[in-house]
């Protein structure tokens, strides 16, 4: 197994050009092994958790070791896109027996939370609540999560898995240019905790490269899960340190809390779009029911012939009523009914119904409602034919800016995906109603979106980051794939990108990516166009050929990963 070069994509680097949702897209799969037998090979957001994983491996572990182990470490290395105080979904195909699964490692919402948890006295939401300090974390799912995946479907043991994320903890690892960049879009939040301040800045600022980040509190913590599993972190003394240091602060964690924390093991999402076999994360991931009636309405279009901006023009249009679908109806399925008609072909044709073929649809014409970017994903394929694919999250970049006392772990601030008022749009301008308002013991909606897509030519395994831009982007992908007929996977992670979420009513674009004829020809068909800041996503895929099982891996070019087969 070596690092190869950027034609095969097998090893690419980038400097970080984007900011936002702090996301980690953990994907491990392989397919059957054929005749000439199947690679292993990796593609993560850091080189790091590459190697760790590929430690695993070598070692005769399997995919779902080696997700253990990539995830960790990327816990580690990439402090502000996911960690131990964070959560997240896991698909899961298990070779053997075809057995396929999916595991909601989703933060839930404390016992004393509730619909005002984040209204102010004068009655209006208290948007920085949601955001900053110890009230905006939810309670962490991803150690929980991580130890069921290893115990249930693993073959080494915990602290083998997790032996390399210590060692990254203790002996510390070098800033990198993106480590750089976020460290510096959030010094103020850094230097607002001592805590963090004094590990992740180099006296109050953001460090100089090669800077040297050592985190042996956390090592500590992460010493005390492989030897004494799940109730290590959410028992004992870890436990109630972390849940003094929340209250201590103004938040809303008690010990019972983290005590009654499980994981939820649920049926994948799936459906088909034109031949090909799409599975994706189920609720609480509003991805899946999103892609399927967005996609579902597409098959309605010969799209591959389109134009250009036909084709953008249908594209918004199905995202507009896949969006407004996800504002309206969905949430935590424990907690809301959510309709069994979505995310078929026959709502599909309902919605697709009022599309104008030539001029958008006002967001606020369509039936009334009640009511990130900087990130890291992996792929791994191992030679059992194990799939796995996750998704994981503190979300934004370090999170709520704040450190669970001397145990290391950077709470997340995904309180900010409930809908904190009706109509209030979260840290990614998404607007919700009642089935996403905060409750006690629910899992707020995520973006979060792996997906697996299957045809006769093989399988893709992809993600993203993004915040609400996730579902989106992963669209576009599958149109290439599906649509291009052979496509070219490293043009697919590397394309332009647009997106629509119904609210705002508006097409953004990537900066200095689509010609001036395209973004007046939408214009003139009604849409309100406006060019993003910066470039967004950081995806990650991994493609294996059918026919000859050869599993290549491809890095977005917009990030800061590594692939090795």
């Amino acid at each position: 197994m070596t690092f190869a070069s950027a034609p095969r994509s097998r090893l690419l680097w980038s400097s970080l050009r984007h900011a936002g949702a702090a996301v980690v897209f953990l994907f491990v799969f392989v397919v059957s092994a054929p005749a000439h037998g199947a690679r292993e090979a990796i593609a993560s957001a850091h080189p790091l958790a590459t190697e760790a994983g590929m430690q695993i491996l070598k070692q005769g572990g399997t995919a779902f070791d080696a997700a253990v182990a990539v995830a960790t470490a990327l816990a580690v290395v990439e402090p502000y896109a996911s960690g131990l105080g964070g959560g997240g979904f896991f698909l899961l195909h298990r070779a053997r027996d075809g057995f396929e699964t999916m595991i909601d490692a989703r933060e839930v919402a404390p016992a004393r939370a509730g619909p005002n948890t984040f209204i102010g006295a004068d009655g209006k939401p208290d948007r920085k609540a949601s955001l900053e300090g110890m009230r905006a974390a939810a309670i962490p799912g991803l150690p929980a999560g991580l130890v069921w995946l290893s115990e249930h479907y693993g073959k080494l043991a915990l602290p083998t898995v997790l032996a390399p994320s210590i060692r990254l903890a203790r002996e510390g690892f070098p800033a990198d240019s993106r480590y750089l960049f976020v460290a510096g879009l959030r010094a103020e939040l850094l230097r607002a905790d001592a805590r963090l301040a004094r590990t992740f800045l180099e006296d109050g600022r953001p460090p100089k490269p090669g800077f040297l980040i050592r985190q042996p509190e956390l090592a500590a913590t992460l010493e005390a899960l492989a030897a004494g599993g799940r109730d290590a972190f959410y028992r004992g003394a870890i436990a109630g340190r972390m849940v003094a240091a929340v209250q201590a602060g103004g938040g809303m964690w008690a010990a019972e809390d983290l005590a009654a924390y499980h994981v939820v093991e649920r049926e994948p999402q799936r459906f088909t779009y034109r031949g090909a076999s799409i599975t994706c994360a189920s609720l609480p991931s509003s991805g899946g029911l999103t892609l399927a009636e967005s996609l579902q309405i597409l098959e309605r279009y010969p799209v591959p012939t389109l134009d250009p901006v036909q084709r953008t023009h249908l594209v918004v249009e199905a995202l507009r009523r896949g969006y407004q679908d996800r504002a309206r109806y969905l949430g935590d399925p424990d907690f809301v009914m959510v309709p069994k008609w979505l995310g078929t072909r026959a709502y599909a044709d309902k919605r697709a119904a009022d599309i104008d073929p030539e001029r958008a649809t006002p967001s606020d014409r369509l039936a009334a409602i009640s009511e990130g970017d900087n990130t890291t994903h992996f792929s791994v394929v191992d030679a059992y034919g194990n799939r796995v694919a996750a998704t994981l999250s503190i979300n934004l970049p370090f999170g709520a800016g704040v450190v669970a006392g001397d145990t290391g772990v950077v709470l997340n601030d995904e309180m900010d995906d409930f809908t904190v008022a009706p109509g209030v749009p979260n840290a990614f301008g998404l607007t919700g109603g009642t089935a996403n308002e905060v409750e006690a013991r629910k899992r707020p909606l995520s973006s979060m979106t792996p997906v697996f897509v299957e045809d006769e030519r093989g399988v893709l395994v992809l993600g993203t980051p993004g915040g609400s831009r996730i579902i989106s982007m992963v669209l576009l992908a599958i149109l290439d794939y599906v649509d291009g007929g052979n496509p070219d996977i490293d043009r697919l992670v590397s394309e332009p990108r647009y997106h629509h979420q119904y609210l705002p009513d508006e097409i953004e674009y990537e900066p200095n990516a689509f010609p001036a004829e395209w973004i007046d020809a939408l214009r003139q068909r009604g849409y309100t166009m406006r060019e993003g800041r910066r470039r967004w996503g950081n995806m990650q895929a991994v493609f294996v050929e059918r026919a000859s099982g050869e599993a290549t891996a491809h890095s977005d070019p917009r990030g800061n990963a590594a692939a090795m087969f």
